[in-house]
């Protein structure tokens, strides 16, 4: 039978949408991977696959996009994929970047291409360009300005981009745009948007519920398909889905993984879930980890060591998921196979470490002691522990005692009749960054980072120290949230593996004797809340008041967010998972007077 909408009778159509991850710059290699899902599609039955923005050249590009040569090989590449796929009976949605055939405006486009008897047939150009957060878009696109309906079986397609599904004037009290894509669209039956949407904790819901409402709004189905993987700082989670006209979800793809999500456009629920546990086929890169493969999606369902496809989840589990998929795209696109990190006994680099080993596996980590005169027994005992617990074979203990004394040495006569301060503390840390940089180098290892958020945010880290390193990995998690999520990884596996001292033990850089981080900053507890009001809701004092908030306290944290901008520039790249992480989608000047002082001033006058 088949389906009426509208007034209009459809065949009933099977669409797959391809959840890929792609390596950014490496066309034929997505291509091929492109060519291997569509030819899985059609002989699934599906009549339609639809890939993800930018599929073709992988998401985000950034200033790949100025090079003539790059943009005329992914111009080719898609023609060629077309070509490629031309016996299969199925269609392909796919996204890509093209020139902009008007002689004026920026020189590209971010386009969808439609793909049918190997011929590129359609095109759309995306209407909408992001320039907030870690998005620049219009620094090398032009805006398309016409809606694009694709008809295939009988039902019509609305095609978009990402950012276009995002100013719905009915959803958004103030949206960011003049104008809605979707209003006094041309008529269409399925509404389609190909994304490359980076991870951020709960997004999900988010994305979730705009599509629905413009289901309900515009009464169509809706196909979403967002890219999954990691690239540099940005991790994508994928989870595309399927809703019906009245905004219920009818499937959704797995989280931080390739998947292959079929839909039935003209049956319902019932039989959606019926094709997807009879055909449906998808795989875990985590379970093959530095293997090519011919197939990108094997018929191995006992591979899948993430959550079934369907089931959503909570932050913890974003979080941890998603870290995890950071790192091992990282190592796996850069082709690293070992990561080196050192270990202090402490919360953060415990955290990391339980991170590392999910995402590569014990053997290719190495932890790092670096013991001084001022480090407890207790610590090294928690260092020992956890490697044992996470079943790291590779455990270095590295004093640096003997290094201490000879920069003693060395500067004797520079600092003669000057105190000690916090300067002989930095060199303690900078001898363990040389120490550990050298591991990295001799072994070529990928070298981790192990600030939280909340260190970086108020500079309470060394530079050339420990900020040494290639990936800040926890970077974007409040000293509080790290906490968190190193209980939940205990309770999640059942067992002891950050240890319960490293947990309950108060945080401390061993830097000198006694010390505590709270001899430098307020309680975490009170730190992170004010630096979340100041990060990402982008408050006062005044409103950290009104809360019991010492606006004394609020200046000192806001002062030293200011002064460590300049460590922050030359930092470590740091795994997004908030909606404000430091790195490209932060913009603040080095040179600033606090905005804080300034307030006060004015509201004296």
């Amino acid at each position: 039978m088949g389906l009426f909408l509208a007034g209009r009778k459809y065949k009933a159509l099977l669409c797959a949408l391809i959840q890929q991850n792609p390596k950014v710059g490496d066309i034929s290699h997505n291509c091929q991977k492109l060519e291997n899902s569509v030819k899985l599609a059609a002989s699934l039955g599906a009549s339609l696959a639809i890939a993800p923005e930018m599929a073709i050249i992988g998401y985000p590009p950034r200033d790949l996009l100025l090079y003539d040569f790059f943009i005329k090989e992914a111009t080719e590449a898609a023609s060629e994929l077309a070509a490629n796929i031309a016996h299969l009976d199925i269609a392909l949605i796919v996204g890509s970047v093209d020139f902009n055939p008007k002689r004026y405006g920026r020189q590209l486009q971010n386009v969808a291409l439609v793909m049918e008897n190997g011929k590129i047939t359609a095109r759309y150009a995306k209407r909408l360009l992001p320039t907030y957060d870690v998005f620049d878009e219009a620094r090398y696109f032009e805006a398309g300005q016409e809606p694009v309906v694709y008809t295939r079986l009988g039902f019509r397609f609305a095609l978009t981009i990402c950012e276009d599904i995002w100013n719905d004037f009915l959803y958004w009290p103030y949206p960011l745009y003049s104008k809605d894509p979707l209003a006094n669209h041309p008529p269409y039956d399925v509404l389609v948007n190909i994304s490359a949407s980076p991870f951020a904790v709960s997004k999900q819901d988010l994305r979730e519920d705009m599509m629905c409402s413009q289901a309900r709004h515009h009464r169509v189905q809706t196909l979403y398909v967002n890219q999954v993987g990691a690239n540099d700082e940005l991790i994508f989670d994928g989870r595309s889905f399927h809703t019906d006209p009245t905004g219920r979800l009818l499937n959704r793809g797995g989280a931080f993984r390739e998947d292959l999500v079929l839909c039935d456009l003209g049956r319902g629920p019932v039989e959606v879930q019926n094709v997807e546990e009879k055909s449906k086929i998808a795989y875990s890169e985590n379970a093959l980890l530095f293997e090519e493969k011919e197939n990108f999606y094997p018929k191995c369902l006992d591979l899948l060591k993430q959550s079934p496809p369907g089931q959503n989840l909570n932050p913890d589990q974003e979080i941890y998921k998603a870290l995890t998929l950071g790192v091992f795209d990282y190592c796996r696109k850069n082709d690293l196979k070992t990561i080196v990190l050192g270990l202090s006994g402490g919360i953060d680099s415990a955290l990391t470490a339980a991170i590392a080993v999910e995402a590569v596996g014990p053997e290719n980590v190495t932890g790092i002691l670096m013991p001084s005169p001022y480090s407890s027994q207790h610590s090294l005992d928690d260092a020992q522990e956890l490697c044992r617990n996470l079943g790291i074979p590779k455990v270095r203990v590295l004093s640096i005692q003997k290094a201490m004394f000879a920069f003693s040495d060395i500067l004797a006569e520079t600092f003669k009749g000057l105190r000690e301060d916090t300067t002989e503390e930095n060199i303690q840390a900078r001898i363990r960054g040389v120490l550990l940089m050298a591991v990295a180098n001799k072994f070529g290892s990928l070298l981790l980072t192990t600030g939280n958020k909340s260190e970086i945010a108020v500079g309470y880290c060394t530079i050339y120290g420990d900020m040494c390193g290639a990936l800040a990995v926890i970077g974007d998690l409040y000293k509080t949230e790290v906490f968190r999520l190193a209980k939940w990884i205990n309770q999640t596996k059942g067992r002891v593996v950050i240890p319960e001292n490293t947990i309950s033990k108060p945080p401390s850089a061993e830097l000198k004797p006694n010390q505590t981080d709270q001899d430098s900053l307020p309680p975490y507890e009170e730190l992170d809340e004010i630096l979340k009001f100041l990060l990402e809701d982008r408050e006062g004092p005044g409103t950290l008041e009104k809360r019991g908030i010492d606006v004394a306290v609020v200046r000192k944290v806001a002062n030293l967010v200011r002064l460590g901008e300049y460590k922050r520039r030359q930092a470590a790249p740091v795994l997004k998972v908030s909606n404000q992480a430091f790195g490209v989608g932060w913009r603040m000047p080095i040179t600033c007077a606090s905005v804080f002082s300034a307030r006060d001033k004015a509201s004296k006058k």
